[in-house]
């Protein structure tokens, strides 16, 4: 397993960018895919974004297309998530999360999450 910790939270005006980051431990980064979740208060954890273990595929939810990028650096063992155009709904715990297969429906290792709020 891979050790997870992002980093790039905080507090943005709707319309704004935040770029997430997220470091990996180990030496098998680059035999994961990668993925991006958010929690947001009363709801249940949902998908936002995942790239295979090249970069050379991404999958992102419909809520985020078009202003969500996800992209990886595998000499530096982290995944980014660049988030554009916020909104007020975007606030949540986004979490990072490695996963051995394409489909992100089991990760097997998660970050702590950090917080992204935007204000309107």
């Amino acid at each position: 397993q891979v050790q997870l910790v992002e980093s790039g939270g905080g507090l943005v005006q709707a319309g704004g960018s935040l770029r997430l980051s997220c470091a990996a431990s180990g030496r098998t980064f680059s035999m994961y895919s990668m993925g991006w979740f958010r929690q947001a208060p009363g709801k249940e954890r949902e998908f936002v974004a995942t790239i295979n273990w090249s970069g050379g595929t991404t999958r992102y939810a419909d809520h985020v297309k078009g202003r969500f990028t996800i992209s990886r650096h595998n000499t530096k063992n982290t995944v980014y998530l660049q988030m554009n155009n916020l909104k007020p709904e975007d606030t949540a715990v986004y979490y990072c999360a490695a996963d051995r297969t394409w489909t992100m429906t089991k990760p097997d290792s998660w970050g702590q999450g950090t917080q992204v709020t935007v204000s309107s």
